[in-house]
């Protein structure tokens, strides 16, 4: 198994809890951005920075990710693309990405992208990232760990 992170827009402690989680496990940890991220010193943690491109780590991810491996993202897209082939997503909420669920995530995305092309929504992201969804995230990321993804 490989944990994988979209880390371009991944909260800190995401990161954090996840590089403690990879070494308490003992598994490979793969952090795909378009610039390099700073890591703390030690084994089994790499990055691999991407072109600067639109979408180009999560090309990457997509390329490189197997059934088996687990992948921390905010992105919808890419996290369909990785249902799509049988690869475990999670968000930094601890949120799991399924077939069940991604058709309608990925409607609601596409949805609300274009009300905020047309100007009929607001501009506002996700609520800012609290100690609840961090210990939520752990949470989940410990039991997907401990079954193996």
């Amino acid at each position: 198994m490989i944990l994988w992170i979209d880390a371009d827009a991944c909260p800190r402690p995401v990161r954090d809890v996840a590089v403690k989680a990879a070494r308490r496990k003992q598994i490979e940890l793969v952090l795909v951005a378009n610039s390099a991220q700073q890591l703390p010193p030690g084994p089994g943690v790499r990055q691999v920075i991407v072109s600067a491109g639109a979408d180009a780590a999560d090309h990457h991810i997509i390329e490189q990710a197997s059934p088996g491996d687990l992948v921390i993202t905010a992105d919808i897209p890419l996290a369909a693309g990785l249902v799509d082939r049988q690869v475990t997503a999670i968000n930094p909420r601890g949120q799991v990405y399924d077939k069940a669920s991604i058709g309608d995530r990925l409607a609601m995305r596409n949805l609300m992208d274009e009300l905020r092309g047309a100007g009929l929504a607001g501009r506002g992201g996700p609520a800012p990232y609290s100690d609840r969804d961090k210990q939520a995230f752990a949470n989940a990321l410990d039991r997907l760990l401990t079954r193996g993804a």
